[in-house]
Formats: C-alpha cells, structure tokens, sequence
C-alpha cells in the first residue's frame, strides 16, 4: 500500500470537459481557492493559453490577473499549466522568442509547474520545451505521455519513449495522459510496469476520463501498481467526459489500505461549493458513463463528437453520424494512427465528415488535413497509407500551403504594436484579434467575488430592469430589499 497525492483538475479540465472551459470566471475561481488551498492538493491543473483565450474572447478578464489572483489566495499549491508546443493561444507555430515571453509572463504571474504534451509524443520537441521552461525559472516540467490505442502504440512503444524523456535530464515528473479513457485496467497493469522501469526515480502520475466508464477501475489498478499521482475533479466537475470524482476516489483508495492526505472537510466544501455554482449557472455536472465498446474504433473525444452531431443536425444529416464514425476509423487509419487530441481529432473529425457527405474519399481536403500531411504539425509517429499521403501532397493546394509563412518573429511582431504596451497587453495583440483584447480592457477589473446565492437575485434584477410601463417596483424578500424607479421626461 502507497501514500497517492492528487492533482486537481476542477478549474481546468473539468471545466473544459464539461462546461466548455467557458464557465468559471475570475470571481468564481477566486471565491473558493483558499478552500482548494486547505485540501492539500499535490497541484492544481489550473488554465492553458486556449483558457487564456477563453477568458479574453467571451469573459473579457485579464488572464494574467487572473493567474495572479489564484496565487495570492493559493500561496503553497502548485499551480500548473498546459502547454502542447511551440504555439500559445494561436495555432499558427511561434518563434521560440515569443514562447520564452509567454513563459516567462506566466512565472511572473504565479505559474509553477508545466504539462508539457505533444500530440504526437516527439519527445524532442518536449525536452526543448522543458529546457525553454527551465531557462525560464521553472524547476517543475511533467512530461505528458498521451496514451492511445493503436497497431503502433503498443508498451515497448511507451517504454522507449519514458526513456527518452528520463535521459533528457529535463524533466521532474511523468504522467500518463489518457485524453480518450481509454485506458483499461488491464492494460494499466502492463503498460504502468513498462513506463515503471523506464523512467528511474521520476514520478509517475495518471491523468484519464471517464469518457466510457473505465478511468476509475485504471485509477484503482494504477494505485496497486505504485501511482504517484492521480488526477481528479471535485465531484460536480467530475465523470462524464471529465475526470473522476475526488471524493469518490478517496474514499475507494483508503478503502484498499492506500493514504491519501487530504483535507476531507475541505474537499467537502470545495464540491459544494461547485455545485451550488452548478445549480446557480444551470450547467449540467458529469454523471457516471456507461461502457462503449465502439469508442475504442473511433476514438473521438466527447466534446468533438458532441460539435458533429450538432453540426450533422444543422444541416439535417444527423442520421449519417454512424457512417461518419466509421469513417472516423479509417480516415485515422490512412494518416498513420494520430493520437485523437486537438487538433488531430479536429483534422481527423472533418475529413471523415467530409469523405461522407461528398460519397467520394478525399474529394474535398480540408487546409489542415494538408498541412498535417506536410509535416507542419510535426512528424507522425507512424507511416501514413502511402496512396493517401500522395494524392494529398500533390494537390495544388499543399503547394500553396508549403509556402505560407508561419507566424513573424518576436522584433518584428513588437513593431507592429505601440512600443508602450506593457508585455502582457502586447502578446494578447500578438495572438488574438484586436477587437476582442480592446473589449477586455474596456470591461475593467474582473469581480474576484462570487456568491451562488446571488443569481436568482441578479436574474430577478435583470428581468425587472427590461420591463417597461412601471415608475416604481418595490421587491422585499429574506436578505434583499430592492426598489427599482424608472425616470420620466
């Protein structure tokens, strides 16, 4: 039996998986941090630039203020973020000047621990990135494993690279990132023993979803096999295409001898907190899933599968999404088994729908189906059907796409903006539209202040001041007195 810590991913994935990632703003976050603070998290997953974005483009709250908040009022948590690449909120590649910048901002704010993933598991590319963290003051870079189930991706697969990534001599810990749940327990307890011995004293975390139902059972068996670290949401922002239930997984782990050091009546109210604020903003919390055999053909994260049935719907083609899903299949098949995480299981996604709807294979190529195929995300990790790789490099089109620049460099990107702004303001602009930083900063301040409570006050309020025909509306209930008096010309 083994002392197991946990990694919260409540803010984060959870919030993602479940809500979006569009659903808690700064003031909801910040509200309840110094709880999170008490539980005794090893970390906190807490935002990712597509987050930072999030926050600006439908929030309009600073992102870096935001990061700096959840420092001050969580002094002693690691605070973690996600990085898959040379990109930062942008997809386009960045130069490894604005990747230092960015990273250095985020240290600034209060970042302490990096996820560093590739989504096709170069291990070159993420030891360059840990060395860039390192360069910038981080000591805490987790090296991300992204698990999946293919002809390719099989234990002596994971293993070589668990010892890529230990020799590299950049890294402080690993983890297992299982995006798809797809990892069962009885391949946990092959391919855990396979990374085990690879990877030397770093220690070995579990991150998975409970897409069909499995993560729990792998977490279960992962802490029989000597886990470090699992990663978990507070119940409201757990299971369905989200993580497992903190609380639940606690409880099962001590059950079987194991010791989970936490703070019970903080996690007790860290998740009724979350679901007070569930209840308030109407979001629906994850429930346990039910097994899908079918999902291990396709692999298609919730949240994509859930954008093309509604898109099929759109266009009145929702019967169709079997086929597509089969097409999912082969279509992942013939670019060499890419791993289904943004953005292969967008490019993956569209071709297929695309091969479905046309009735002809690849008639129609989407621009980054192309530009995987030329290498511009990278080099696959298997070979792709050699017809299909063909066929779509020589099109006119990846012609075209083979001489598009990527984005400017830092100097020149500086010159392009008002030499005054300050280095946070200035890479916003760098990577997002101008009129969506502008909205933020008009906005102000974010309120770091937020009561579940509130919302029906604050619905009633809002209804009340879009009615017309009254001069006076008195309102009196337990712990409100409201008066609200229109002016007349």
């Amino acid at each position: 039996m083994s002392q197991i810590e946990l990694v919260d991913t409540t803010i984060r994935d959870g919030n993602q998986s479940l809500w979006g990632a569009t659903a808690l703003k700064t003031g909801m976050q910040a509200t309840i941090a110094p709880v999170m603070e008490r539980v005794g998290f090893g970390a906190v997953d807490l935002t990712t630039s597509t987050h930072m974005a999030v926050a600006v483009r439908f929030q309009k709250e600073n992102p870096w203020e935001r990061i700096r908040v959840m420092r001050e009022l969580m002094p002693s948590t690691k605070l973690s973020f996600l990085t898959t690449g040379m990109r930062f909120i942008s997809w386009e590649s960045a130069s490894q000047e604005l990747m230092e910048l960015a990273f250095k901002l985020l240290i600034n704010c209060g970042i302490d621990r990096f996820a560093i993933m590739d989504p096709m598991n170069d291990t070159s590319a993420m030891t360059a990135m840990a060395a860039l963290a390192r360069r910038c003051g981080v000591d805490d870079c987790n090296a991300a494993l992204t698990y999946t189930v293919s002809p390719f991706h099989d234990d002596a697969y994971y293993a070589k690279k668990t010892a890529e990534i230990a020799a590299s001599g950049r890294f402080t810990r690993i983890y297992v990132k299982d995006p798809g749940g797809l990892l069962t327990p009885e391949r946990a307890r092959t391919l855990l023993p396979a990374i085990q011995a690879a990877k030397g004293r770093l220690p070995l975390e579990l991150h998975s979803h409970c897409t069909i139902g499995l993560a729990p059972f792998s977490y279960l068996a992962a802490a029989e096999l000597g886990i470090d670290a699992l990663h978990v949401a507070a119940r409201p922002a757990a299971n369905g295409t989200s993580q497992p239930a903190a609380e639940r997984m606690v409880a099962n782990l001590r059950h079987m001898g194991h010791t989970v050091d936490v703070d019970d009546e903080a996690l007790a109210d860290m998740s009724s907190y979350f679901q007070a604020l569930a209840d308030a903003e109407g979001l629906d919390c994850g429930k346990p899933q039910e097994f899908d055999a079918s999902y291990f053909k396709h692999q298609m994260p919730g949240g994509m599968l859930g954008t093309m049935k509604r898109q099929l719907g759109e266009m009145k083609r929702l019967h169709l999404l079997p086929q597509v899903l089969e097409e999912t299949e082969r279509v992942r098949a013939d670019l060499g088994y890419p791993i289904m995480v943004t953005p292969f299981s967008q490019v993956v996604g569209a071709q297929a729908v695309m091969n479905v709807l046309s009735g002809k294979r690849y008639e129609n190529i989407p621009d980054e189906v192309i530009r995987y195929v030329i290498g511009r995300f990278g080099k696959p990790s298997s070979p792709l059907d050699a017809e299909i790789e063909d066929r779509i490099r020589s099109s006119p089109r990846a012609s075209v796409l083979e001489k598009e620049e990527e984005m400017a460099p830092l100097p020149e990107l500086r010159k392009r903006f008002d030499g005054h702004l300050c280095d946070e303001e200035f890479l916003l602009r760098a990577v997002m539209p101008r009129e969506q930083v502008d909205a933020m900063l008009a906005a102000g301040p974010a309120d770091r202040n937020y009561d579940p409570d509130s919302r029906p006050h604050l619905d009633l309020i809002s209804g009340l001041a879009k009615r017309k025909g009254y001069r006076q509306i008195a309102v009196e209930t337990k712990g409100l007195r409201l008066k609200l008096e229109r002016g007349f010309k």
